[in-house]
């Protein structure tokens, strides 16, 4: 295994542009301890991006956007009063992330390249709209983040990039929903997962486990946008099927995530907004 700790951004990205076809980024390293078991140690290479935190750690606030660096975690989310106060989903999201550990170490770029399905961190910034910035040695660049994934754990960053940003932008949301479904309340990995959003941009529903990546439930957003009203849950399961297609596995079959998936939005559109969560801090 060879284990290569870049000091600065320059120095990261130089070692993409020359190695980043061979190469493992990781930040709080959660996502890729997790499948370590299944991973060839000898041949591993990790690029270590922990020595960065100056440049790519941080969470700041421009007239437009919240920034969350490449580094930040769920916890400093948690812990930072404006992003309670405008971002609850986000907040809601980032504490049912593991236990307090996996909060502080893991990160929401981390979250994001792994490509999970499962992933809690994404549904909640899909229905944010976020957009991941991505850097080479050359340009920096954009995607939207409900483009970024192209398949089960495949993504549109090329071999010499790293993301180095999420921008969300700041809107006046005034609906937003967080349910995840596990087989207990705490560290467990979601069977289903849903977050929700309303603004002046429309609808947003974002969903995990029930599709090869993180998506968004299109069809029931442009029935919502449309003004539509559902009288019962299995009015949703028709308009799901055309943007999910959850499988069986150990945790839970693909009948019970269609089903429960469509029961969440139902009775998510009934209760009342997530409201800011100024006591969630340390």
């Amino acid at each position: 295994m060879e284990i290569l700790i870049p000091k600065t951004l320059d120095e990261a990205l130089a070692l993409m542009a020359e190695r980043g076809g061979e190469l493992t980024p990781i930040a709080g390293g959660t996502d890729v301890l997790v499948s370590w078991h299944s991973r060839e140690h000898e041949s591993l290479k990790l690029l270590d991006l922990s020595r960065l935190g100056a440049e790519l750690g941080s969470i700041r606030f421009s007239d437009e956007h919240l920034h969350l660096g490449a580094l930040s975690t769920y916890w400093q989310a948690i812990d930072n009063a404006q992003v309670r106060e405008e971002f609850p989903l986000l907040v809601a999201a980032a504490k049912e992330v593991g236990a307090i550990q996996i909060q502080t170490r893991g990160t929401w770029a981390g979250n994001i390249g792994n490509g999970s399905p499962a992933a809690d961190g994404v549904p909640a910034l899909l229905a944010c709209d976020a957009v991941v910035v991505l850097s080479s040695k050359s340009e920096t660049v954009e995607a939207p983040l409900h483009e970024f994934w192209t398949g089960y754990k495949q993504t549109v960053r090329q071999s010499d990039q790293l993301i180095v940003e999420i921008k969300v932008p700041r809107r006046d949301r005034d609906f937003q929903h967080w349910h995840k479904v596990g087989s207990r309340a705490a560290q467990a990995i979601t069977k289903v997962g849903v977050a929700m959003a309303h603004d002046a941009e429309g609808w947003r529903i974002a969903a995990n486990s029930v599709a090869p990546y993180v998506v968004r439930c299109r069809a029931v957003e442009k029935a919502l946008d449309e003004g539509r009203k559902f009288g019962r849950p299995e009015d949703l399961e028709e308009l799901l099927a055309a943007d999910v297609a959850p499988i069986d596995d150990i945790r839970s079959t693909g009948e019970f995530r269609r089903k429960v998936l469509a029961r969440i939005i139902y009775f998510g559109l009934a209760e009342p907004s997530i409201k800011p969560l100024a006591d969630v801090g340390a």
